[in-house]
């Protein structure tokens, strides 16, 4: 394995270790989730460039665009969360209150 194959694994798996440790806000579950979008984007994007095929260049784009949405509805949900909650805590929210 590459150092830049390393480096980028290692990000993947630290993005997924913070998500899943680090849970006591939605900012930083967001923060954590887009690391490893980032992380995957990369890999991809170097990943197209190592086989010069022009087939597997519409595929870190198209995870690019899927990432934006993802993010933007996240801010939405935050926005939202912290106007009817005063908070973005996740012990918080309770998700069978109305």
């Amino acid at each position: 394995m590459t150092p830049v194959h390393f480096s980028f694994s290692s990000a993947f798996i630290l993005g997924l270790m913070g998500l899943t440790f680090h849970r006591t806000h939605l900012l930083s579950a967001l923060l954590c989730q887009e690391g490893t979008m980032l992380s995957l984007f990369i890999a991809q994007a170097l990943w197209a460039l190592q086989f010069e095929s022009t087939g597997f260049s519409t595929a870190p784009m198209l995870l690019q665009a899927f990432s934006a949405c993802e993010a933007s509805a996240g801010l939405a949900l935050l926005v939202a969360t912290a106007r009817t909650h005063g908070t973005d805590r996740l012990q918080n929210l309770n998700l069978l209150q109305c």
